[in-house]
């Protein structure tokens, strides 16, 4: 396959566990601007999936690995808000986009890849991660504007920590803001606070936050969430927290397991 062909090749497929559906958009060598065939791409892409199911997307870019950290961050946030400005301009909900992440490059061993062009040119790349309304199978659900019973679970992949922290990132705090708004109106709802943990060994119950040094983390992450809705006007008696330590990995993946959850306890 010609190089410039692998710049334009891209790929539609469905985790039908999950619901998803993750699409590909390759970038020529240090650039973050469309062709005419890499924009009908993405124009194409929205027009095939049901917005009306589309409950998120998340935008993730990349780089190749030559050049330094720095501008190679630049340059796939660059690529990622090329893509947004795409889809907003074709008509596709802004607010659905909770996340927009460069990531700077995708480092690369030159001496153990068989073929180093084509994987640098598949490291050029932005993935489009589109998730739809209760994907995560029965009684899970990622947003509480589904229809909830007690019990239900709400699992957002857009609010996870970084390793051996309990404190917010910036996309965190941007869901939970979303969640107060909601949490506003729906004033029935109550629910305990559910944190996790990744990466810790079996004879461990919990992680160890790495600035209270005490093997307290999943707690401190429910806790942290906890903390934030309340100054968002969430009224305390509507809420607990608990930490479940290592007990429930999800089996994606440990960043998914630096998460929390919220499961609802009254209506």
């Amino acid at each position: 396959m010609k190089l410039c062909k692998v710049f334009l090749f891209f790929f539609t497929f469905y985790l039908s566990a999950q619901q998803k559906t993750i699409e590909t958009i390759f970038f020529d060598f240090d650039k973050f601007d469309l062709t005419e065939q890499q924009t009908g791409v993405v124009t194409n892409f929205i027009k095939k999936i049901d917005t009306s199911k589309v409950e998120s997307i998340q935008i993730y870019g990349y780089c190749d690995d030559r050049g330094d950290d720095d501008y190679n961050f630049k340059l796939s946030n660059n690529r990622v808000n090329t893509i947004q400005e795409l889809l907003v301009s074709k008509g596709f909900n802004q607010s659905k986009i909770i996340i927009l992440e460069g990531k700077g490059r995708v480092i690369v061993k030159p001496d153990t890849v068989e073929n180093l062009s084509e994987t640098r040119s598949k490291n050029r790349r932005v993935d489009l991660i589109v998730v739809n309304r209760n994907s995560f199978g029965k009684g899970v659900y990622n947003s509480f504007k589904n229809k909830l019973k007690v019990g239900d679970k709400i699992y957002l992949e857009s609010i996870l920590f970084d390793l051996g922290s309990a404190k917010l990132t910036h996309n965190s705090k941007k869901e939970l803001d979303k969640i107060a708004s909601i949490l506003q109106d729906k004033k029935n709802i109550q629910f305990e606070i559910r944190g996790h943990v990744c990466c810790t060994p079996e004879i461990y119950s919990d992680g160890i936050d790495k600035d209270t040094k005490e093997r307290r983390l999943s707690w401190n992450r429910a806790k942290t969430v906890f903390k934030y809705l309340i100054s968002k006007r969430i009224s305390s008696g509507r809420m607990t927290f608990q930490g479940c330590g290592n007990k429930y990995p999800l089996g994606k993946g440990d960043n998914y397991d630096r998460r929390v959850e919220f499961c609802i306890t009254k209506l």
